[in-house]
């Protein structure tokens, strides 16, 4: 099984260098009057990168509100 895994990590990582190597010409992006210019690898490496910040920031929110109400219902004697 670890042969399984180690095959499909290098596959993975085979596949991200074919991407970067062929996706290296400069492209520009603009949003809100601000404008990036930079390899297209590179630019979806970051937002990838800001995804999953933003992403697990946005699910802990979330657990932390529902656990929070929760508490709020158990410390007023109402069932759930």
């Amino acid at each position: 099984m670890r042969w399984f895994y180690m095959s499909v990590v290098t596959l993975l990582i085979v596949a991200t260098l074919i991407f970067a190597l062929q996706n290296f010409q400069v492209v520009t992006v603009s949003f809100l009057g601000l404008s990036i210019s930079a390899p297209l690898a590179i630019l979806v490496a970051v937002i990838y990168l800001l995804g999953m910040v933003t992403g697990g920031g946005a699910w802990s929110l979330i657990r932390w509100a529902l656990e929070g109400s929760k508490k709020t219902w158990v410390d007023k004697g109402r069932p759930l």
